[in-house]
């Protein structure tokens, strides 16, 4: 079999990430937190089967709740959510990755 590499869009990175680090989360709280309409990028998320519908939500209007899938987990190589980098791991990696790329002056 042939393996194809998934490519995704910079949206439907900061959606998969958002829905990871929050979930069971609605598409309302996603589009708040990134400041745009989603519900594309969801559609297109549900269809290659990395979120899945929970249930919904308790509050007025009984929204969806999103979580991720499996093949989530499998596409990033984690083997639980447990897995996902802390805030502190993150900013520690840019931190690196700046001085890597700063050019020496000495």
């Amino acid at each position: 079999q042939k393996t194809k590499k998934t490519r995704f869009s910079k949206a439907a990175i900061e959606t998969l990430s958002i829905v990871a680090y929050k979930q069971p989360i609605t598409r309302a709280e996603i589009e708040h937190i990134r400041g745009v309409d989603c519900s594309g990028v969801v559609k297109n998320l549900l269809e290659k089967d990395l979120l899945a519908i929970k249930g919904r939500d308790q509050g007025l209007g009984r929204a969806l709740l999103y979580t991720t899938t499996s093949i989530f987990l499998e596409l990033f190589g984690l083997d639980t959510l447990k897995d996902l980098p802390t805030l502190k791991e993150l900013t520690q990696l840019i931190n690196e990755e700046g001085e890597d790329s700063t050019p020496n002056t000495k």
